[in-house]
C-alpha cells in the first residue's frame, strides 16, 4: 500500500486578492469511508459505497478488509465490498498506515472474531497511545498485546468471545465509542456505553441504517444488542468531509472579500461545530440541507464578513477536535485573545497538536500560551515562516492556509495524501503553491 514516508516541502504564496470558489470535489469524509469499509464485513451481502475517499489511510483500511477475506471491486470512488462467509485469519500483518481511526476501530471489530491479527502502522501511528481502547476492550474479554503492555503498536489481537458490559467512558471519543460498540455486537448479552458529551455519531447512525439494534437514550447511554444475524448491506454515498472543507472555510473568513461554497458535505450536528465557532467569530455562514438518509447532506456557504473576533472555546470539544488546528489560524488573525480548554485529546492525535500548533504560530510571530488541556492565542499579524508539520496532515494544511495571509513554507507535507489528496490542487485556485 502507499506510504507517506517520503518527506515533501510546500511553499504557499500570500493570496494576491479576494477569491470566490464553489468546491464540489472536497475530499470525501474520511471517518465515514473508514467505517463503510469495515461495517461491510458485518453483512452477508455486497455493500456499495459511492464517493469513497481514495486517500492513503482509507485505502489501507480497504486493503485490510481484503486481507480479512472480502472481495473489493473499485471503479474510481465507487466501491463494492462482498464479505466472505466468515472472516479469515490473515497471513500477514494489517497495516493501518497513519490512521488512528483505522487501528482503534479494528481493535474493537477484531477482538470479537476468532483468529490472530497483528495491527501496525507508520512510524507516527506506532507512537500513538492505544490504551484508551485496549484497556476497556481487555476488561470485556479482549486479548490484546503490544509494546508498553499494549499501549503502542504493533498490536497483537487474539480474537474470541466478548462479554456484555456497562462502561461509562472517562473520555468523549468517537473512536473509543465505536471500538466498544463493534465489540458489543459480538458480546454475550446487551451492553451499555455512556459518554458525558455525545461524540461524533457516525457509527450509531450507520449501524442503525444496517439494521443493528443500537439505541441512544436521552440520558446519553447507548444500548447495544448483539447481532444474531448478519446486518443489511450498505448502499451509501459518502458526503464531503466537513473537516476537510473547513480549511477553505477559514480561508474565506480571513481573506477580505472572499467566499466559498462547499457542496454535498455532511451537515451532521456533531461535525459542523467548528463552522458554528467560526460564525460566532464573525464569519457569515449559511447551511442548505439537500437530503438525509444515513447522514444529513447539503452545502455550506462561507463569506468574509470583516475582521474576526477572539473567542473562548471550552464546550463540545469532541465535535471539533479535528478542526482546532485550522481554527487556530483564524484565532491568530482575530482581534483579541482566544482560548481553547478541555482539549487534552489534541495531545494524542497524529502529533501533539497543542505543541505543533503553538510552535508553528510562534515561528510566525504570534503570541501564544500553552496549557495542559489547550492554549491561548493573541491575534496579531502572521509573519512568513518555515514550519514543521510533524507528519500531521491537519497541521500541514492549517499552516498552508496561514500562508494565504503572509506566505509560508511547510515541511513534511506528504502526509496530506492520507486524507485530502487534492488539497493543494484546490489551493492553487487561490494562490501560487510550489511543491
Amino acid at each position: 500500500m502507499p506510504s507517506h514516508a517520503s518527506v515533501a516541502r510546500v511553499t504557499v504564496a500570500a493570496a494576491p486578492g479576494s477569491f470566490r470558489m464553489t468546491v464540489d470535489d472536497i475530499a470525501p469524509d474520511k471517518s465515514i469511508s473508514h467505517r463503510a469499509a469495515m461495517f461491510a464485513l458485518l453483512s452477508d451481502r455486497p455493500s456499495r459505497v459511492h464517493n469513497f475517499l481514495l486517500g492513503e489511510d482509507t485505502l489501507n483500511t480497504l486493503h485490510i478488509v481484503e486481507q480479512l477475506g472480502a472481495m473489493v471491486e473499485r471503479d474510481g470512488g465507487d466501491v463494492t465490498i462482498t464479505p466472505p462467509e466468515s472472516l479469515q485469519e490473515p497471513d500477514d500483518v494489517l497495516d493501518c498506515g497513519n490512521a488512528g481511526t483505522g487501528m482503534r476501530l479494528f481493535c474493537g471489530l477484531l477482538s470479537g472474531i476468532e483468529g490472530s491479527f497483528v495491527l501496525t502502522g507508520d512510524r507516527y501511528l506506532r507512537g500513538r497511545p492505544m490504551n484508551r481502547v485496549v484497556k476497556p476492550l481487555r476488561s470485556i474479554g479482549a486479548r490484546i498485546d503490544g509494546r508498553q503492555d499494549g499501549n503502542l503498536a504493533p498490536l497483537h489481537i487474539r480474537g474470541g468471545a466478548m462479554k456484555a458490559f456497562v462502561y461509562d467512558s472517562p473520555i468523549d471519543s468517537a473512536q473509543v465509542k465505536s471500538a466498544l460498540i463493534l465489540a458489543a455486537l459480538r458480546g454475550d448479552g446487551v451492553s451499555r456505553y455512556h459518554e458525558s458529551l455525545l461524540s461524533r455519531d457516525h457509527t450509531e447512525r450507520m449501524l442503525r441504517g444496517m439494521g443493528a439494534d443500537v439505541r441512544t437514550a436521552e440520558d446519553g447511554w447507548i444500548e447495544i444488542t448483539p447481532m444474531d444475524t448478519p446486518l443489511a448491506p450498505l448502499d451509501l454515498i459518502v458526503p464531503a468531509d466537513p473537516s476537510s472543507g473547513f480549511f477553505f472555510a477559514v480561508a474565506a473568513a480571513i481573506i477580505p472579500g472572499s467566499e466559498v461554497t462547499i457542496q454535498n458535505v455532511s451537515l451532521n450536528a456533531t461535525r459542523i461545530e467548528a463552522y458554528c465557532i467560526l460564525e460566532k467569530m464573525g464569519a457569515r455562514i449559511d447551511y442548505r440541507e439537500k437530503e438525509s438518509r444515513y447522514e444529513p447532506i447539503g452545502d455550506i456557504h462561507i463569506t468574509y464578513n470583516g475582521k474576526l473576533q477572539a473567542i473562548d472555546v471550552s464546550e463540545n470539544i469532541a465535535w471539533l477536535i479535528d478542526e482546532l488546528p485550522a481554527l487556530s489560524i483564524a484565532m491568530a488573525v482575530a482581534e483579541g485573545r482566544s482560548t481553547v480548554r478541555n482539549a487534552a485529546e489534541l495531545r494524542v492525535k497524529e502529533s501533539d497538536r497543542i505543541a505543533s500548533v503553538l510552535q508553528g504560530l510562534e515561528k510566525s510571530g504570534i503570541v501564544t500560551e500553552e496549557f495542559d488541556d489547550g492554549y491561548a492565542i493573541t491575534g496579531g499579524k502572521l509573519q512568513p515562516a518555515t514550519v514543521e508539520s510533524f507528519g500531521d496532515h491537519r497541521i500541514a494544511m492549517s499552516f498552508s492556509i496561514a500562508g494565504l495571509v503572509c506566505g509560508m513554507a511547510v515541511e513534511d507535507t506528504a502526509c496530506v495524501d492520507t486524507s485530502f489528496p487534492n488539497f493543494y490542487a484546490l489551493l492553487r485556485q487561490i494562490t501560487k503553491v510550489d511543491e
